[in-house]
């Protein structure tokens, strides 16, 4: 892990970009002598790291005392993505101005983005560990498709917080069931883009036998910013 830059911010938190090999991310450490529990952060289906809203939660999180990392892993952010992955977007975009279904085109790029970003985070969550200041437990916060299959997986994360804001392909709808560590779902109830139902059956297939719905009205953007102070104390109540 080599780090190209770093700033200490008003709260005392450091900031620094790394690269792990063809891996760009970023790293958030609070200004604390004891090593951090580490939360692993991810955007819903593969937006930027940079994306204004996740670089927000990321500092207030690192505040409240954890260590905070992201990624752009393979086909997410700025990385180049493959030919179907532009196509299946471009379809996208038609089938949504058009008001036709868009379940199966979000398969046919939100699995393989999956599969993809999730060994990436796994390397990364290795060389984060690896470094001084960082110790565990470790959490996730974010992106739901992803963090069901790392949750099932990874036997290093400890407690998982969900948006159900972002498509979760059939594949995780069914590793859900194999998801044991307590978790917390924010649900926006008049999320015109993701049917309330499927959200809540997801919430009801999850192994987990400690696990919270924090269901808010409004819609897709319109998380109320309380959340991220009820799910630092989540995290707390696991991570330390």
């Amino acid at each position: 892990m080599d780090f190209t830059s770093e700033q200490r911010l008003d709260d005392g938190v450091l900031e620094r970009e790394f690269t792990l090999g063809e891996i760009p991310g970023t790293l958030w450490t609070p200004e604390s002598a004891a090593p951090a529990p580490l939360i692993l952060m991810a955007h819903n289906n593969g937006l930027p790291r940079r994306e204004a809203r996740l670089v927000a939660r990321a500092r207030k999180t690192a505040a409240y005392g954890y260590a905070v990392a992201t990624i752009d892993a393979a086909g997410c952010g700025d990385r180049p993505r493959s030919a179907a992955d532009e196509q299946a977007r471009a379809d996208l975009r038609r089938a949504m101005r058009a008001g036709e279904p868009v379940d199966e085109i979000f398969e046919s790029f939100i699995g393989p983005l999956v599969e993809n970003a999730a060994p990436e985070w796994r390397t990364t969550l290795d060389a984060l560990l690896a470094l001084p200041g960082i110790g565990g437990p470790v959490g996730y916060s974010g992106w739901t498709a992803l963090g069901v299959r790392l949750a099932m997986l990874e036997p290093r994360i400890s407690a998982a917080g969900f948006f159900a804001g972002g498509y979760v392909p059939r594949a995780q709808r069914e590793e859900a069931r194999q998801v044991t560590v307590p978790l917390l779902l924010l649900l926006q109830w008049d999320d015109e883009g993701n049917p309330r139902q499927r959200a809540l059956d997801l919430f009801d297939a999850f192994g987990s036998k400690e696990k919270t719905l924090h269901a808010n009205l409004g819609g897709h953007t319109g998380t109320p910013w309380f959340e991220l102070d009820d799910g630092n104390r989540f995290f707390g109540r696991h991570l330390r």
